[in-house]
């Protein structure tokens, strides 16, 4: 078993990946949250992962010998909103859940970021946090990091707060389980990681066959989140690197009302257009853009913008990446290098002209 820690400011994520490691879930929050003693627990789990996991969960939770509560939320970014974490809340109050309780999120990243923001913003914050993410791309990013938040109409993730998790338990095995389509979702994310900070990751990627090295892809982004997170949590400088892509994909996302894309998709391509803007302006060093785009597509991943771009960037201006008149876009100089920018939306508007060739 892989024992990652992140420090944060509040309190310090223990992150476990293992395979077959869910069977274990009962003894690792009794060892790792339990020092409190919460009364009850709540699950938040979605429709798609219910039927999968939940009840073997439930059952090895039992063990505890607490009550168990779930919660199911409709699956799908469109469902991350502040009506469904209304409904969490009320089951919550129904069961008079108090601060030193748990909840447990099961799922995707639409899950953990809505039960990680409920555990941030119920009674002013519940004591135990345990994150079991199901999908690749919650896995390697979403899961570990404290970020929580659900989507306005405006935009992505616009209401949120920071919620380190106290356990992280990711599992490998449950992949096996996971759509292809969701599967390359995920490969999106790693892929940034290569980009950002791992170029072997690039070549690793494509070695990847019947998971057999998911498991090292999986800790290898997750070391490369604590090194960054642990030295700014709140992202106000470094972190922002892990926006790479984000921010021209955020738009396309928000343009196809978060259902014509998953994230990883949507993350594919504002990846590929960072890098040819990047080329395009002298920051990126010329051929990157021709090696990053026949790794994506090795995964079925878009490439080029699927909307106006015109209406991309009048997307992009909701998004949460920018301050006053200007957008904090991140490029790369390099694989493994990057650079931020904090860049005049209309100086990025002129630059974005290039994806639409």
């Amino acid at each position: 078993m892989k024992v990652l820690k992140l420090i944060g400011k509040q309190n310090t994520s223990t992150i476990m990946i293992e395979k077959g490691i869910l069977k274990e879930a009962a003894e690792l929050c009794r060892t790792t949250c339990m020092e409190m003693g919460p009364s009850q627990i709540c699950m938040i789990t979605d429709t798609n992962v219910a039927g999968l996991y939940l009840k073997e969960l439930e059952h090895r939770l039992s063990e505890l010998k607490l009550p168990i509560f779930h919660h199911m939320i409709r699956a799908g970014e469109e469902h991350k909103t502040l009506e469904t974490v209304a409904g969490i809340y009320d089951t919550l109050s129904n069961h008079q859940f108090g601060r030193d309780d748990m909840i447990i999120a099961l799922g995707g990243g639409v899950t953990g970021d809505i039960a990680g923001y409920v555990a941030a913003t119920y009674l002013r914050g519940i004591r135990h946090l345990v994150q079991i993410p199901t999908t690749l791309l919650a896995q390697v990013d979403s899961s570990v990091g404290g970020k929580t938040g659900v989507d306005l109409p405006q935009g992505k993730n616009l209401v949120g707060a920071f919620r380190q998790p106290d356990l992280v338990l990711i599992d490998p095995e449950v992949l096996t389980s996971l759509p292809e389509k969701d599967y390359h979702s995920g490969m999106a994310e790693i892929i940034k990681y290569g980009c950002i900070s791992d170029p072997e990751l690039l070549e690793l990627v494509l070695e990847v066959e019947d998971n057999k090295r998911i498991t090292e892809l999986i800790e290898r982004c997750i070391r490369i989140k604590i090194k960054v997170v642990e030295a700014d949590e709140t992202e106000g400088g470094l972190r922002r690197i892990l926006n790479f892509g984000h921010t021209i994909g955020h738009g396309v996302e928000k343009l196809g009302n978060y259902t014509k894309l998953s994230h990883g998709e949507a993350v594919a391509i504002g990846m590929a257009a960072a890098v040819k803007m990047g080329e395009s302006i002298g920051i990126t060093k010329d051929g990157c853009f021709e090696r990053l785009i026949p790794i994506l597509q090795a995964f079925g991943l878009p490439t080029a913008l699927t909307e106006p771009v015109e209406e991309v960037y009048e997307a992009m201006l909701t998004d949460k990446k920018k301050q006053g008149d200007s957008i904090h876009f991140v490029f790369i100089e390099e694989f493994g290098k990057t650079q931020m920018k904090k860049i005049p939306a209309v100086e990025l508007k002129k630059m974005m002209k290039v994806l639409g060739d």
